[in-house]
């Protein structure tokens, strides 16, 4: 495979990046947990993939999300949108929000459907992309535009509608596996002859090693990911909720598909330029790292913190539940040229071997009806 090349000036962030890891790296014994590796590579100010201003999205960039293939995608959610947003404030927080369009989308279509939503909160760690949310939200009509605002951090209590579209997948995971052995260990990162490696090493973290001795099948050489971060943080938005809903939307399993036997390399991937890379030190702070999200941890987590489990299906059965069939339908079949666009990004959302299978849809409720037009037909909670 060759991949793009990499200007002087982005070469130079990554060596930059990976000498600051390696000066970690020696700063604590020879070793850091997988995850803070992780952490470094996507979050370092100024260095980390989310933070160095490379370009993320679109078709120079890294990947597209849903939003960015077509409106379907904002409009399907914001009817589901419009039928919690008068059960509560009418307040919107998005985490992560991209390069903002679906934002932008989000609040076009509430206000077609007579539901604007009382502010648009957005809050990322990135500030390229901070910048180019910005840009899009300065392209709606000032009246839209004026609801949107930025937080530097989570706000204290919320009381409307928590969202974020691919975000878990990109919080750092602890790397953790069975040995030729069967010994459970936790994978981490040292420097040997100069470049990034990894080092298996035994358990420090009690809740991590119960975690792996809990979800790791008893078969040899078994690598895998479990997210501490994940489960943290829908925690920390539950705390947050005071009244309203909160959806999640990514690709990943439940924890039986998860951990599987078959599984036994894990979901940790690389993206870099359109090309996926299994190597999670190809130039850190130029490459993006993720993983599948386990979303019976997720959902357990938010049921821990006293939220109700509304619904958890694919992004299609979601979306053919919002409406996205209708949508289309409204639609003018013979003017291929616009037709054809967009008949083609549906079919990514919605096909199982594009993003309808993969992608997941959960969604948890504080103090609001039970009843989701995204979960009414093909829930699967059961599976988690």
């Amino acid at each position: 495979m060759t991949l793009p090349e990499v200007s002087a000036d982005a070469l130079a962030i990554s060596q930059t990046l990976a000498r600051t890891i390696a000066a970690e790296i020696a700063d604590r014994d020879g070793w850091i947990p997988f995850s803070r590796y992780m952490e470094l590579a996507l979050y370092a100010p100024g260095l980390g993939y989310y933070t160095a201003g490379s370009r993320k999205f679109g078709e120079g960039g890294d990947f597209i999300t849903a939003p960015e293939l077509t409106p379907l995608f904002a409009q399907c959610l914001a009817r589901q949108l419009a039928e919690l947003l008068p059960q509560t404030a009418g307040h919107i927080v998005e985490f992560g929000a991209g390069s903002g369009r679906l934002a932008a989308d989000l609040l076009l279509a509430l206000h077609e459907l007579g539901c604007e939503p009382a502010s648009y909160s957005i809050v990322d760690l990135s500030p390229d992309l901070i910048e180019r949310q910005q840009a899009t939200i300065a392209s709606l009509p000032p009246a839209l535009a004026a609801k949107v605002r930025w937080l530097p951090t989570l706000p204290d209590s919320v009381d409307g509608i928590l969202l974020g579209n691919e975000v878990l997948d990109a919080m750092p995971v602890e790397m953790v596996l069975r040995n030729a052995s069967k010994q459970l260990q936790q994978r981490g990162v040292t420097v040997r002859d100069g470049a990034l490696c990894f080092e298996d090493r035994d358990f420090d973290d009690p809740q991590l090693a119960a975690l792996a001795a809990e979800l790791l099948p008893d078969i040899p050489d078994y690598v895998s990911e479990i997210s501490l971060a994940n489960r943290a943080f829908i925690r920390t938005l539950a705390g947050v909720l005071s009244r309203g809903a909160m959806l999640m939307i990514d690709y990943g399993h439940s924890a039986g598909e998860y951990y599987h036997p078959e599984r036994s390399m894990g979901t940790l991937l690389g993206h870099y330029r359109h090309h996926t890379l299994h190597d999670p030190f190809y130039l850190p702070g130029l490459m993006d790292l993720t993983t599948h999200v386990d979303f019976s941890a997720v959902a357990q987590s938010g049921i821990d913190a006293g939220l109700d489990l509304i619904g958890y299906t694919s992004q299609a059965q979601f979306l053919v539940n919002s409406g996205i069939t209708e949508l289309l339908s409204h639609l003018d079949a013979d003017n291929i040229k616009d037709y054809l666009p967009v008949a083609k990004a549906a079919q990514r959302l919605l096909s199982p071997q594009e993003m309808g299978e993969t992608f997941k849809v959960i969604g948890f409720g504080k103090q609001v009806g039970i009843d989701w037009l995204g979960f009414r037909n093909g829930d699967r909670c059961y599976t988690l």
